[in-house]
């Protein structure tokens, strides 16, 4: 999708763009509150169909992308905006269905099934065991140099009125399926199979553990991205990467993975 995004940005204002973006998303993950920059020249907007302002793009693009592919809006941001660095802290939602007949088809593709009745005081007793400052190298794919210590500021889990648990999760970032991970090692407590030590335990493991599952991706959605006034810009990129890897080519950090 992000090929799709920049090769259609690239032919709309004839220059080469590359995104950067807020949150990598696994294959299969779903993305309402994705935030991304690029950094192109003023003349790139001065087109007939832009005339000089980025929101007219909204129209442009939603004509010529994916039906599963939108950008809701666009807009000039300061030169120290940075979609990834800048950010305070990602939100995500998993929907999750321990019916037993699975999901219903009208929202099979956002909704990831668990086969074994799940309790929602367990699962949250589990999920705040693992809130606050840690290492989630258990809960994380190994990634060279990065690290994999993240502080999970909100796990909380609800049930809707159609009976599909609603699991809320923010952090101020999240290694590669993490999230994931971190749903299926707390579903793993709702449903009776492992208890809150275990899922306390893992904390202190340093490595992948292949106990925890790793949920379907189906179920997860990037939700939201939080980010500093603009005069706080600068300050939080340095703090950002003080503690962050870059990404693999250095520079560009895209959709996917």
């Amino acid at each position: 999708m992000c090929e799709t995004l920049e090769t259609t940005l690239s032919t709309v204002l004839r220059v080469p763009v590359r995104l950067t973006v807020a949150g990598r998303t696994d294959a299969g993950v779903h993305a309402t509150g994705q935030v991304a920059h690029a950094d192109v020249p003023a003349s790139a907007l001065d087109t007939r169909s832009i005339g000089g302002d980025p929101s007219r793009l909204v129209g442009r693009l939603a004509k010529m992308l994916p039906d599963d592919v939108r950008i809701k809006d666009a807009s000039s941001v300061s030169r120290h905006f940075d979609a990834r660095f800048s950010a305070l802290r990602r939100h995500y939602c998993y929907r999750l269905t321990d019916a037993v007949f699975g999901p219903e088809p009208v929202v099979a593709r956002t909704t990831a099934a668990w086969r074994r009745p799940l309790d929602v005081d367990g699962m949250n007793a589990a999920a705040s065991a693992l809130v606050g400052l840690n290492d989630f190298a258990a809960f994380c794919r190994r990634r060279e140099g990065a690290t994999t210590i993240r502080d999970l500021q909100r796990f909380e889990w609800t049930r809707d009125a159609d009976g599909v648990l609603i699991g809320e999760v923010s952090a101020d970032a999240f290694c590669w399926s993490m999230v994931r991970s971190l749903v299926g090692a707390v579903a793993s407590v709702g449903d009776g199979r492992r208890d809150i030590e275990w899922c306390r335990g893992l904390l202190d493991q340093r490595e992948r553990s292949a106990a925890v599952p790793v949920a379907e991706a189906r179920g997860l959605c990037l939700v939201g991205v939080d980010y500093p006034p603009v005069e706080e810009l600068a300050a939080r990129n340095e703090i950002t990467r003080d503690v962050r890897v870059t990404a693999t080519d250095g520079t560009h950090e895209c959709c996917g993975g």
